[in-house]
Parts: structure tokens; C-alpha cells; sequence
């Protein structure tokens, strides 16, 4: 029997594979942790909500970056120059700690 200890089973419900649109990311972190928050900004409205929030440590955070930065590049070099906006129109945010967006 020659298995595979290093592969991974990974399940996938029906409710998460509809997945949850998202066009704001506010990211916090601390010295232990990296909190991603996805919202649903929409035009016009003054409220969003928080839709998911993932939290990271920082080592999956820079494997994350990475793996982002990886699947960019591949789908430039298919689909050209992603056109950024320059957050225009975009409200600014603040948690009370560092904070970016993206």
C-alpha cells in the first residue's frame, strides 16, 4: 500500500462553494494574528456589513500574499494588466489599529 500521507482530504459544503461576494478587504493584525474582514460595500448605502472574516497567523498570512501574488501573475500573463481604480470613491476605514486595504 503506497500512500500519500501528505495529501489532504479537503470537504467542501454546498453552502460555502456558493461563496459570498466581497469588494472590500480590511485587514488588522496584531503580533499573533492577521484578521481578514470581506465586505459587501454597496453604492449609495451608508451601512455594510462584515460578510466573513478569516483569521490568520502571520506565516499563513505571508503564504497567503504569496500564493495571491502566484495566481496574479498567472492570470496577467493570460489576461493582461489587471486595471486598478486607485480606491477611488471608496470610504476610509479605520478598526483602531494597523489597517489596510485591498
Amino acid at each position: 500500500m503506497n500512500e500519500n500521507k501528505n495529501q489532504i482530504n479537503i470537504e467542501l459544503s454546498e453552502e460555502i462553494a456558493d461563496g459570498i461576494y466581497s469588494n472590500l478587504a480590511i485587514i488588522t493584525h496584531s503580533n499573533s494574528e492577521f484578521v481578514v474582514d470581506f465586505v459587501k460595500l454597496m453604492p449609495g448605502v451608508q451601512k455594510a456589513k462584515v460578510k466573513s472574516r478569516i483569521i490568520l497567523t502571520p506565516e499563513h498570512a505571508k503564504r497567503l500574499y504569496k500564493a495571491l501574488l502566484d495566481n496574479i501573475k498567472k492570470y496577467e500573463s493570460i489576461h493582461g494588466v489587471i486595471k486598478e481604480s486607485g480606491g477611488e470613491g471608496m470610504p476610509p476605514y479605520s478598526m483602531g489599529g494597523p489597517t489596510a486595504q485591498a
